[in-house]
């Protein structure tokens, strides 16, 4: 029998707590977890998928899992997960992302949220979950989620999901619902810099900001001793896209900006212009930023561009390869179990190096059982 050992990341759910009766179990956590990740990674969507490939695979899967009776139902699985206290089954995949961030040496962290718009029950008037996601730019990784209760919202979310990341070193970017104090300070004091969207819901920095820059670029930045540009342009499928940044570290307005407003190590004020020109026309998007760094221009304007993977790869991916928006899966912390699995499953797959979709690399992981002992081999864990 090959040794549990080779998939790397079973070690993780050794230890976790399971919610049932114990002389009711006939499938231990452990297996029910671990061949749920397989099984999502190879293309399962639902319970019913993760029972079909258990029993599809089961001879592959005993070289790995107990499974001293044999492949759990599809209710039981879904049981599990229901039951499953999501906080336990989340601490294991941190500690996962924790030891890839270090030995990757991750740099720049995005926070976002994303609602998961078919988990809602109208019958039993449960609203959609809502979730906050970390994710790490460079890596592709998800780091880590934090479910937003019901009378609550991101600001009160994300705290909690900072205490979870390794920040030290790293660029923590935040939409405008992120820009508070108190998450600026608890960045910094964790050893990270924040790059932080600027909007009207700080109506009185927001106007000092505008104000500022419409003078400073009146006056062709004369009068500021300390300032910054940079310009990117990318051409493709028909339309160019003109990203310009502008910066000011005034050593006199930045004190003022800390003393009045209360941002902790508030480097500098960003002003980010972007224009796209196509066949049909053109647009401009202007936006405000406030961040601890005290890098150039360029390297706020590349934080500020990757900021949007966690739309684009990491958002996108989950709800178009995974499914995951139009999800029916509804029951206890069944969605929020779920998503994690995702995670992980998403995290294995950017982990290989091999070329191919994510989508092939799924469809391929369903039939070449060498293929899919690849993916959860030698991972970072």
């Amino acid at each position: 029998m090959t040794e549990m050992g080779e998939i790397s990341i079973q070690h993780l759910f050794a230890d976790l707590e399971d919610p049932r009766q114990a002389s009711k179990v006939k499938h231990s956590v452990q297996d029910i977890v671990v061949l749920g990740i397989l099984a999502v990674i190879s293309n399962a969507q639902s319970w019913l998928e993760i029972a079909a490939f258990g029993q599809a695979k089961e001879a592959w899967l005993k070289q790995y899992l107990v499974l001293e009776n044999g492949i759990p139902s599809h209710d039981t699985i879904q049981r599990v997960f229901q039951l499953l206290n999501p906080d336990d089954l989340m601490s294991r995949f941190v500690t996962w992302t924790k030891q890839v961030m270090i030995e990757t040496q991750g740099h720049q962290i995005a926070i976002d949220g994303k609602t998961m718009r078919g988990s809602y029950d109208a019958t039993r008037d449960q609203k959609a979950l809502h979730l906050v996601r970390a994710w790490a730019t460079e890596q592709g990784l998800v780091l880590g989620q934090q479910r937003v209760e019901v009378k609550e919202n991101e600001i009160v979310a994300i705290p909690k999901l900072l205490e979870t990341l390794v920040v030290k070193g790293c660029i923590v970017t935040l939409d405008a619902m992120g820009c508070q104090t108190a998450i600026a300070s608890q960045i910094r004091q964790a050893g990270g810099d924040y790059v932080l969207a600027l909007k009207e819901n700080h109506p009185h920095l927001y106007q000092h900001a505008t104000d500022y820059f419409q003078h400073a670029l009146q006056t062709d930045f004369r009068f500021l001793a300390d300032h910054d540009y940079a310009r990117t342009i990318n051409k493709g499928h028909g339309r160019v896209e003109t990203r310009e940044c502008w910066l000011i570290r005034d050593t006199a307005a930045m004190p003022q900006f800390r003393q009045d407003y209360g941002w902790v190590d508030l480097k500098a004020i960003v002003m980010v212009r972007r224009q796209r020109q196509t066949p049909t026309g053109s647009s401009q998007v202007i936006a405000y930023y406030i961040t601890s760094l005290s890098s150039g221009a360029d390297v706020i304007l590349q934080a500020i561009r990757r900021h949007w993977a966690i739309e684009n790869e990491c958002h996108w991916v989950l709800d178009v390869i995974f499914d995951e928006d139009r999800s029916r899966i509804r029951l206890g912390d069944s969605p929020q179990n779920f998503a994690i699995i995702r995670n992980i499953a998403l995290t294995v797959l950017k982990q290989d190096p091999s070329k191919g979709s994510l989508k092939g690399k799924r469809f391929k992981a369903a039939l070449n059982d060498d293929f899919r002992l690849q993916l959860v081999t030698n991972l970072h864990a």
